[in-house]
């Protein structure tokens, strides 16, 4: 057994126990580099939950970017018609075809098309056209319009309408008279249009060509129709309804239209007439049953005139429209404006007033064709367009007129 000096005992006792600062010193590194782990773990892992919702709402944000791009692409190219419904898959195929070919790509649009004679206008393009037209057009919003697949529309009217007789319980049945009928035909003619698109609207891939061509064409076509509406001879062109014969009122017969005379020579009044009495005198020419769904017509010049007519009670007998969209209204009857009627002037006739639903046809062939000429007017792009279009006076007894005569 060793034995040491109380000194060396002392030094071994000191060299044996543990050293406690060291000690904890080295605990606090060990705390320490637990903790940063532990930091660095969780900022690792919110890194990666901020990546992740990062590339998530990434992906879903181009998801509905691509999506609402690829709705508009729809929409622009007619994946929604008008009237804001959802078109068919063929019916948007025929659409995407009209406006692959309006920008110069063959594309095939229908088995009946002849491209000698030109391409057929897909049937959403067309009623598109129709709907510009009729907002364009005042006699088609007022007129009635019927379509047809052949060369002229007929129908036969009732001049009198069947007869009746009294009789008594033991009397003899004799046959009552029968019906008049006189044979009404409305042929169609061509109508041609040749509008114009630039070729940088065209080459924009978002560009909305079918609503383009069917605003430049329903534009053009508009202009024309109306006016043969009103003044057409009926040769080449439909017949207007001022184009046909007319005679006093009271010596009306069928064929012709009637007309009221305004009590002045050159204008609608003067110091003696006040241009009142003519207008109720053209009203009240015009048998009730026609009365009840009859409008005025008239252009923005006479319009002007008629406003400021006042009654005995100084009130004026037109009332403006209150509310967008309604007409204004004179007797309690609309008033449509159509420049092509004439002015107020010696032996003119500016003013109609009945049921032009009743009283004139208007009649369109099916079918619309279009050529597509990019060469004869650069930059433009011309679209030769024909459609074929009748119109005529069906009811002779609808339709009163108002003549600037004194007698």
């Amino acid at each position: 057994m060793a034995h040491f000096a109380p000194k060396d005992l002392f030094l071994k006792e000191i060299s044996m126990k543990p050293i406690s600062i060291p000690a904890r010193a080295h605990d606090a590194r060990i705390f320490a580099n637990a903790a940063g782990s532990d930091v660095r773990a969780s900022l690792d892992g919110l890194t990666s939950t901020i990546s992740t919702f990062r590339d998530d709402f990434g992906g879903r944000l181009k998801a509905l970017e691509d999506e609402s791009r690829e709705r508009s692409r729809i929409e622009q190219i007619g994946g929604r018609t008008g009237c804001g419904d959802i078109l068919s898959g063929d019916a948007r195929s025929e659409r995407e075809a009209f406006a692959a070919f309006g920008r110069g790509i063959r594309a095939s649009m229908g088995t009946d098309n002849k491209p000698d004679g030109g391409y057929l206008v897909p049937r959403t393009v067309e009623q598109s056209i129709a709907r510009l037209a009729r907002d364009a057009t005042p006699m088609r919003s007022i007129a009635r319009v019927v379509t047809t697949d052949t060369s002229a529309y007929v129908k036969c009217v009732s001049l009198n309408g069947p007869t009746a007789t009294w009789v008594g319980e033991r009397e003899a049945r004799n046959q009552t008279p029968g019906m008049k009928l006189s044979e009404l035909e409305f042929p169609v003619w061509e109508l041609q249009a040749m509008p114009a698109v630039t070729q940088t609207l065209i080459d924009d891939a978002f560009a909305d060509v079918a609503a383009e061509l069917s605003l430049e064409i329903a534009t053009a076509f508009s202009e024309m129709e109306d006016t043969a509406f009103v003044h057409g001879t009926g040769i080449k062109q439909p017949k207007g309804f001022l184009s046909v014969p007319k005679v006093a009122d009271p010596s009306w017969a069928w064929g012709k239209i009637g007309f009221r005379v305004s009590g002045v020579a050159a204008a609608l009044s003067d110091s003696t007439h006040n241009g009142v009495d003519a207008l109720y005198d053209l009203y009240f020419s015009l048998k009730a049953t026609y009365r009840a769904n009859a409008s005025w017509l008239m252009n923005s010049s006479t319009a002007a005139t008629v406003a400021k007519l006042k009654d005995d009670n100084e009130n004026y007998l037109w009332q403006p429209s209150i509310q967008v969209g309604q007409p204004a209204t004179l007797l309690g009857r609309p008033v449509v404006i159509d420049e092509n009627m004439p002015s107020i002037e010696a032996d003119a006739t500016p003013i109609a007033f009945g049921d032009f639903e009743r009283g004139y046809l208007i009649v369109d062939r099916t079918g619309i064709r279009v050529l597509r000429d990019p060469y004869s007017t650069k930059p433009y792009v011309l679209f030769y367009t024909t459609k074929r279009v009748g119109g005529g006076v069906q009811d002779y007894a609808a339709i009163k007129l108002l003549k600037i005569a004194a007698s």
